[in-house]
């Protein structure tokens, strides 16, 4: 089993409750729009992380970390990309992938807004954004999700909540 910590679009602002929400997790996926190294460097030096970069980010995250992030995870197939759209509206950019690579698990971020649902037209693909963590956008609740992959099956999903967007740690 994989206790699995999601974030996205921190913006250069990590709230150091994600720590304590993350302890638990054997590893943490960032959706990207990190932006900074020293967010990376942070997350790296805490948990094992996979990471995307987002269109905020800067040359240096960039050459750190990937665009796409394609792996397998107990019995899932997993996309991590920032700007991946919603369904049923999804990137133009992704759609054609999505339809004939279809993952288990689409995980994006971009949109500041908190969703998952089951898309399905497309496999019933779990579509996954975990909202903002940051301080930057037009979300009002900066939000986490927590949750667990066991040999295919989701469990204990979890929306956390670090308190809204102008409020520090």
């Amino acid at each position: 089993m994989r206790n699995i910590g999601l974030i996205s679009d921190t913006h250069g602002y990590l709230d150091e409750r994600v720590f304590n929400h993350f302890a638990l997790c054997d590893e943490i996926w960032h959706a990207g729009d990190i932006g900074s190294t020293e967010i990376i460097d942070q997350l790296e030096s805490f948990k094992p992380v996979r990471m995307v970069w987002g269109n905020i980010d800067s040359r240096e995250v960039r050459a750190r970390v990937p665009e796409h992030q394609r792996f397998e995870i107990e019995g899932f197939r997993v996309w991590i990309t920032h700007i991946g759209g919603a369904p049923p509206r999804y990137n133009p950019l992704v759609m054609p992938e999505l339809r004939s690579q279809t993952p288990d698990i689409f995980v994006c971020g971009h949109s500041h807004i908190l969703r998952v649902i089951r898309d399905q037209p497309l496999n019933n693909m779990l579509y996954m954004n975990p909202g903002a963590a940051g301080r930057e956008g037009f979300h009002k609740m900066r939000t986490l999700l927590r949750f667990n992959l066991h040999e295919g099956i989701i469990s204990q999903m979890e929306v956390v909540e670090l308190g809204r967007r102008g409020q520090l740690s």
